[in-house]
């Protein structure tokens, strides 16, 4: 399996990470849901968020995810990529899930926002113990 193939393989599999923001110049990291599509990452929130503020004056992030915790080897993501809040119906509904019930009272909650992150760049890293491999799109 070649590095684009893995990258797509952890992006369908994993779905918990990290994302950074900037924070009064300082870098500020939660962990986070993520749906994918071709690359294109999207996490649902609410637009009362400290991280909405936070990318709408700068919509710079970068993202950890594919790490499973099993030790020395395990694959992950590194991925810098630029932020854009939505509020679009479509793509609340097409990332809408029954596990967002606690946090929304459905995709049409005026609170739910989407962030769609499209990658600047991604390397997988630690794979098997390579060297890291950017990813080609």
């Amino acid at each position: 399996m070649d590095a684009k193939e893995t990258a797509r393989k952890i992006l369908d599999e994993s779905h918990i990470g990290t994302m950074a923001t900037v924070q009064q110049g300082k870098p500020f990291s939660r962990y986070m849901t993520f749906f994918n599509e071709d690359f294109t990452l999207y996490m649902a929130t609410s637009k009362m968020t400290d991280k909405v503020e936070e990318l709408e004056k700068n919509p710079n992030t970068h993202i950890l995810i594919g790490y499973d915790g099993e030790g020395f080897g395990d694959a992950y993501l590194e991925i810098m990529g630029t932020a854009m809040i939505s509020d679009e119906e479509s793509l609340k509904e097409k990332v809408w899930n029954e596990h967002m019930k606690p946090y929304f009272t459905g995709p049409d909650d005026p609170n739910l926002v989407i962030l769609k992150v499209t990658p600047d760049s991604m390397r997988l890293m630690n794979k098997k113990g390579e060297e890291p491999q950017d990813i080609q799109f």
